[in-house]
């Protein structure tokens, strides 16, 4: 049975087929469903061979809860094996089930507290569910350090470095930059994001004609009046209609609240009914209403807000910023450099450097926030590139 399911796994590849990858999925569990129900039929190596490679391509298939039983199945044949324990773990967060993921790697760690693999997971979930930074910081450090396999990876020096920021330790934090630089895991302490297409042209800040977008931005400035009171009166709607709160865990103090058009290279129809004229202009220029990687959306900074210090997830887009209600107060940095907004003007960033914002006046700044595709990339590329 088991020979069976690897050629229907080997023809699945070759044919690139759904239909027989499924076959061999099927065939995989039948041995599982055999050695549960005639354990002397099934050697341990076999049975261990066969869930593995079922459990590995059901996640291929985004089978991830089927996966997780046959994961639960195999512990309990072997309890002490702590790899199997660990990849039960990683399962619960790839779910995005932490709760699940953090009860099986204190379960890990209450009996091999030194294993690498669980202290930078348990670490993980504490920084990204919890928003432990404190405890976060040592566990992820304590991972890294062990040096063990699946330990050396740019989200986890990624997150170490965070939190390290956070606790205002960011000497500490750049120290584990350069680290993963050095590695090859982040392209420099100020520029960290995670996806990236390495030639790009790499700036802090760009002028219009940099871009090559320079009539679009001119476009949206000389109709800013008309996008900011349509982005007023959606201030002024049911709070159930209109701005949501950010839910990336960027904000220290105070209230930072959005309100998406474009998502991810898609028109939020619904949306779009209350600022129609906005999304007019940006609907027909494909670099932002199609940029898969990014968002299009009106973004309010309350009174007493700080967002802080962190990058974008990618380098395959820029950020323009479009001033519609610009008080006193209001500043952003880009690495060293400070940027203040001003009335119906655009400014742009790459966001994938390190920037950091305030709201420390008395009264709510609003802006037109326009991700746009990176001027370096291809049409090929702008086409295939996976959405974040």
């Amino acid at each position: 049975m088991y020979g069976r399911a690897r050629c229907l796994d080997s023809l699945a590849e070759e044919e690139q087929s759904n239909t027989k990858l499924d076959r061999a999925i099927l065939t995989y569990r039948g041995v599982v469903d055999l050695a549960d129900e005639h354990p002397t039929l099934v050697p341990l190596k076999l049975l261990l061979l066969a869930a593995e490679r079922c459990i590995d391509r059901m996640q291929f298939r985004g089978m991830t809860s089927k996966a997780l039983r046959v994961q639960q199945r195999l512990l309990q044949r072997f309890p002490e094996d702590v790899n199997l324990r660990n990849k039960m773990g990683l399962s619960y967060v790839m779910m995005s089930q932490y709760a699940a993921a953090k009860e099986v790697f204190e379960t890990v760690l209450n009996k091999w507290p030194n294993n690498g693999f669980a202290l930078v997971h348990y670490g993980y979930v504490l920084r990204t569910h919890d928003q432990n930074n404190t405890g976060a910081a040592w566990y992820l450090s304590r991972g890294i350090e062990s040096r063990e396999e699946g330990t050396q990876d740019s989200r986890f020096y990624y997150g170490l470095g965070d939190v390290l920021q956070r606790l205002g330790k960011s000497q500490e934090a750049y120290k584990v930059y350069d680290e993963a630089v050095e590695k090859g895991m982040l392209m420099s302490r100020y520029q960290r994001s995670l996806y990236n297409v390495d030639r790009l042209t790499s700036r802090p800040l760009w002028t219009h004609e940099q871009t090559t977008y320079h009539l679009f931005f001119r476009n949206l400035e000389q109709n800013w009046e008309l996008i900011r009171d349509e982005a007023i009166a959606i201030m002024n709607m049911p709070p159930q209609n209109g701005f949501l709160m950010e839910r990336e865990n960027l904000r220290e103090t105070g209230e930072w609240k959005m309100f998406e058009l474009f998502s991810r290279g898609r028109k939020l129809t619904a949306n779009c009914v209350n600022a129609p004229q906005t999304c007019a202009l940006i609907e027909n220029f494909a670099p932002a209403s199609g940029c898969k990687r990014g968002q299009v959306k009106f973004s309010l900074l309350e009174p007493g807000t700080h967002v802080h210090s962190h990058t974008g997830p990618t380098n395959c887009r820029l950020r323009a910023h479009l001033g519609l209600v610009v008080p006193d107060g209001v500043r952003l940095r880009v690495i060293d450099e400070i940027i203040k907004w001003e009335e119906g003007k655009i400014f742009i960033f790459d966001d994938s450097f390190e920037h950091e914002v305030w709201n420390e006046g008395n009264e709510t700044r609003l802006v037109l926030l326009i991700d746009v595709w990176h001027p370096d990339l291809t049409e090929h590329e702008r086409r295939t590139l996976d959405a974040i």
